[in-house]
């Protein structure tokens, strides 16, 4: 399922009971949106295009039942975590996480407002739900990739260039997932069986370039 759909799919059943539904015209009912990107990410806009039309088609609309609180973490962490701070603060009736670092920050601030999360990818690992299948707490949501696509991701490399020995993962452990081994540790145990050396890489600032495969990769 495409994340735009993902989106669309959450929807009020996810974030309120028939009940309130049913009392929707007589009160207004506040939403905290916590978004990793930027405002103006095409992206995001997307998404929430599909999201306002979800909500509209179960009777949800801005300004008349719905309020909704936007924040925007624009990649940077320690943003996300003053913007949950402020979300939790003004007591909106669903949170909705979008991301993995979103979801962090919020669980973070508050255990009994009700979390709606997507794009998240080990909600059981991260310890923002119990299982899949039961979930518990105040949390629940869309996870959108599992781990042991790393394995996937470096057959689909060797078929692209077979003669392939040694691949580097790159990625950033100020937002990545378990600190990156969530995804690491699975490539990791992959590699060998298609004769692969694997370069761990957390990206930081002012690295210097990296020799890998080909040319020299800059930081």
């Amino acid at each position: 399922m495409r994340r735009r759909e993902v989106i669309a799919a959450i929807g009020a059943a996810a974030a309120w009971p028939v009940a309130a539904r049913a009392q929707q015209a007589r009160q207004l009912r506040r939403l905290g949106v916590l978004v990793t990107t930027s405002e103006n990410d095409p992206e995001w806009q997307s998404e929430k295009a599909a999201f306002l039309a979800a909500m509209a088609g179960f009777g949800w609309s801005v300004g008349q039942n719905l309020r909704i609180e936007y924040r925007f973490g624009s990649g940077d962490p320690n943003r996300l975590a003053a913007f949950a701070k402020e979300l939790v603060g003004v007591q909106p009736d669903v949170l909705l996480a979008r991301s993995t670092t979103s979801i962090h920050a919020l669980v973070a601030e508050t255990r009994t407002i009700p979390i709606v999360f997507v794009s998240v990818s080990d909600p059981v690992g991260a310890k923002f739900a119990a299982s899949l299948a039961r979930p518990g707490g105040n949390a629940t949501g869309f996870t959108n990739v599992e781990a042991t696509m790393g394995g996937k991701w470096l057959e689909l490399l060797k078929e692209i260039a077979p003669h392939l020995q040694r691949v580097g993962i790159l990625f950033n452990p100020r937002v990545a997932v378990a600190g990156g081994s969530f995804f690491v540790q699975p490539i990791q145990a992959a590699a060998p069986a298609l004769a692969l050396t694997s370069d761990i890489l957390p990206g930081r600032e002012q690295q210097r370039p990296v020799r890998l495969y080909g040319p020299a990769i800059p930081s």
